[in-house]
């Protein structure tokens, strides 16, 4: 596809097991369109996960290609490949990986750091007010809620400007409400930084706010699925 963000043909990864070789994932060809949300779903065990390390580079394929942006992650050696991250991608996991001697605006500003960004903290402080954390910005991971946790790390994945965000089960280690404002706002962000969103989710209700859904089973892609997710009423906000 010529709008195509991501493209995987034929990708497999397979893993040593103690019995043996055991293939995670069976020949996946699938195209992300630049700006689509697309939601992964599938039993536990189906390879979700690992497709979305693929997609991000965090495992590399055994055999197959993946491009990122045109670029190719099979042939980038793993520096090569952390400084294509940084510039481009943004990765929320559900165990939220925040550094827990820095306050949240330091956790935020570490990759703006990284990368050279001078305003690096200016640029922290506006994406954690964007996710409602404006009064907790000096707090310390341990003295915030797990869905606070969540916020900071949306603001930290989002605060490059990544053109592919991952999010994998982000809501997985929260409660109902938390969890749906925590897809608030995923959203959100995605939107207002025209960003590519692919989430992996067990929950169909949360997939079908993307527009599209992709099954995995056994390592496998199932067909396209069209997304259910209601339209906006006219003149809602």
């Amino acid at each position: 596809m010529a709008d195509s963000i991501l493209a995987l043909t034929d990708a497999r990864l397979t893993l040593a097991g103690n019995a043996g070789p055991v293939e995670i994932l069976r020949g996946i060809t699938l195209s992300v369109s630049r700006g689509e949300s697309l939601g992964l779903i599938g039993p536990s065990g189906s390879g979700k996960s690992s497709l979305l390390m693929l997609m991000g580079g965090l495992e590399r394929a055994t055999s197959g290609s993946v491009l990122a942006l045109g670029q190719d992650l099979t042939a980038m050696d793993e520096d090569a490949l952390a400084r294509f991250r940084r510039s481009n991608m943004g990765v929320v996991f559900q165990s939220f990986h925040l550094i827990p001697t820095m306050t949240a605006l330091e956790n935020v500003a570490v990759p703006l750091e990284l990368a050279g960004a001078e305003d690096a903290f200016a640029r922290a402080e506006a994406e954690l007010r964007a996710v409602g954390l404006g009064a907790r910005m000096d707090h310390y991971p341990s003295q915030m809620s797990g869905g606070e946790q969540q916020r900071v790390a949306l603001a930290r994945a989002a605060a490059p400007r990544p053109a592919i965000l991952l999010a994998d089960e982000p809501t997985g280690n929260l409660d109902g409400a938390n969890g749906a404002a925590i897809m608030d706002l995923l959203f959100g962000l995605q939107e207002r930084h025209g960003a590519t969103l692919i989430m992996v989710t067990h929950s169909t209700e949360l997939a079908a706010r993307c527009s599209r859904v992709v099954r995995l089973a056994d390592g496998s892609v199932a067909p396209d699925e069209p997304a259910t997710a209601p339209a906006l009423r006219e003149g809602a906000a």
